[in-house]
């Protein structure tokens, strides 16, 4: 699986910008005899995951929509034609939105 391409995916879907990732290291830390040569231990983190949370976080999401589809979801009255799955599952494959 490729993930750079399903991040971008995401980022996609999620509406986020896709810039140079920022990262921060985080180098361990101890005792000057634990620091050794032999200690060479280094954990990069991408700001990914700070970007998809901030576009989750709740900006632009319609809460009364939301309720309402919840609503009908829960009374089993929600109904989506089949040919608008199909539509969005065919233009999904094909790249375009």
């Amino acid at each position: 699986m490729d993930m750079s391409s399903s991040l971008e995916g995401l980022r996609s879907l999620l509406g986020v910008n896709s810039t140079a990732p920022a990262t921060t290291s985080i180098k361990p830390t101890g005792t000057p005899a634990e620091s050794s040569s032999t200690f060479n231990d280094l954990a990069t983190v991408s700001s990914a995951g700070s970007q998809v949370s901030a576009a989750a976080g709740g900006d632009g999401v319609r809460m009364d929509k939301v309720a309402s589809i919840q609503a009908a979801l829960a009374s089993g009255t929600y109904n989506v034609p089949a040919s608008a799955v199909a539509s969005k599952v065919i233009d999904s494959m094909l790249g375009s939105r």
